[in-house]
């Protein structure tokens, strides 16, 4: 039986189209808080700065008041963090970087265009002339109260957590982490530091998609490596569904006799989706578990993370409530030649700025097996079917 390959994108899009955001919501302090996902908008109950603050160390002043190489008595001195008195009259205020403007100043002049009165320690001299504004950070300058400073769905950076606190709050409510379990097929693996016997292999699966999560903010399960049999995959299959959000498995999913988490998935559930017209990674499957989505990906190494960079993450990330789910790609120049297959293919490239291009370096090796040619990479270059690329050609590409 011959069996339509679905294209990447319409899978991509079936996928989006089928999630809904978890629900569940937490509240998290900003120090616990790094990698969520928030679950509603930000806005600021203050103004930043909340005063009309100095940009630099210098001489707080009237602008209207001033002429060049002009003597002035400095009449207050205004550190970070105090507020001064109201600018007399004629005078100048020594204040400081950061510090509020006092009442009367409309500038700062920088304390380089300045030099002590000699004779005079109360007095300046001030050596250029100053118009409003100059050298001052107004009030709001950088958030005005009210306005939304990150919106709901946006996974929080080191710099987020920095422009949360910078408006005084100190918690957020975000979408709690999803769960999810990972599980690998396959009576030729163990794990390393075994011995491998004839036959055997590492898995290395597990490490690379634990680690793909946990760098998404998502909280892992690891069900191990499942014996190659019905019953043991059953009941795999049946904890996954219990104990987390999302089951993905590795191998067995192929048309092998030994492969028998297909049947499995739908005896306990369905199958939506099977075989996509992606290399490396043809056999991924996507349904359920008793209610519980269920990826199954390839078991070669490079097909299971290509397929879970390309198809997998876009859906988890959408689940887990983020605004930003499609895989952003750029643009760069190909430093190589290749035809394109029956199915749309992932390069491992590396992505090397030059000075009017990003160009795109092939690994020499590009089987689903060569596991060493996505640790090199920094990027996956895209190829059309049937596509002929030559050095100079345009491709898109996605980071790692």
């Amino acid at each position: 039986m011959v069996t339509t390959l679905l294209p990447v994108d319409q899978v991509i899009d079936e996928l989006l189209a089928k999630v809904s955001p978890t629900g569940e919501i937490v509240t998290r302090l900003l120090d616990d808080a790094l990698g969520c996902y928030l679950a509603d908008d930000i806005r600021s109950g203050i103004d930043v700065p909340c005063l009309a603050n100095s940009a630099m160390d210098g001489y707080a002043v009237n602008s209207s008041e001033i002429v060049a190489g002009g003597v002035y008595k400095v009449s207050d001195r205004i550190p970070a963090g105090s507020v001064g008195t109201a600018l007399e009259v004629g005078t100048v205020a020594r204040i400081f970087t950061g510090a509020p403007i006092p009442t009367g100043a409309d500038a700062v002049i920088i304390q380089e265009d300045t030099e002590p009165a000699v004779g005079n320690g109360d007095s300046v001299v001030i050596k250029t002339v100053s118009v409003p504004g100059e050298n001052v950070r107004p009030r709001g300058q950088d958030i005005s109260q009210g306005t939304t400073i990150l919106e709901r769905g946006r996974r929080l950076s080191p710099q987020d957590l920095g422009l949360i606190a910078s408006v005084g709050v100190a918690a957020v409510e975000v979408f709690k982490p999803l769960t999810i379990s990972i599980l690998s097929t396959g009576d030729e693996l163990i794990e390393p530091a075994n011995s491998l016997q004839p036959g055997q292999i590492y898995n290395s699966n597990r490490f690379a998609l634990a680690g793909l999560l946990k760098n998404m903010g998502m909280n892992v399960v690891d069900l191990g490596v499942i014996e190659d049999t019905p019953l043991a995959t059953e009941k795999a299959l049946r904890r996954g569904a219990q104990e987390s959000d999302c089951i993905l498995s590795t191998g067995g999913v192929s048309v092998g006799e030994e492969d028998h988490v297909r049947a499995v998935v739908e005896s306990l559930g369905h199958l939506d989706i099977w075989r996509i017209a992606i290399k490396p990674g043809k056999p991924l499957a996507f349904g359920d578990v008793l209610g519980t989505p269920f990826f199954g990906l390839p078991g070669n190494p490079v097909s299971t993370f290509v397929t879970f960079f390309i198809i997998a993450r876009p859906y988890l990330v959408a689940y887990q409530g983020g605004k930003q789910v499609e895989n952003e790609f750029y643009i760069g120049e190909a430093d190589f030649e290749y035809k394109g297959g029956d199915r749309r293919e992932f390069l491992r490239v590396q992505a090397i700025a030059s000075q009017n291009a990003v160009v795109l370096r092939k690994f020499p090796k590009q089987g689903s097996g060569v596991m060493s040619s996505v640790s090199w990479a920094t990027a996956l270059a895209e190829v059309e079917v049937g596509q002929q690329v030559k050095p100079g050609d345009k491709l898109k590409y996605y980071l790692l």
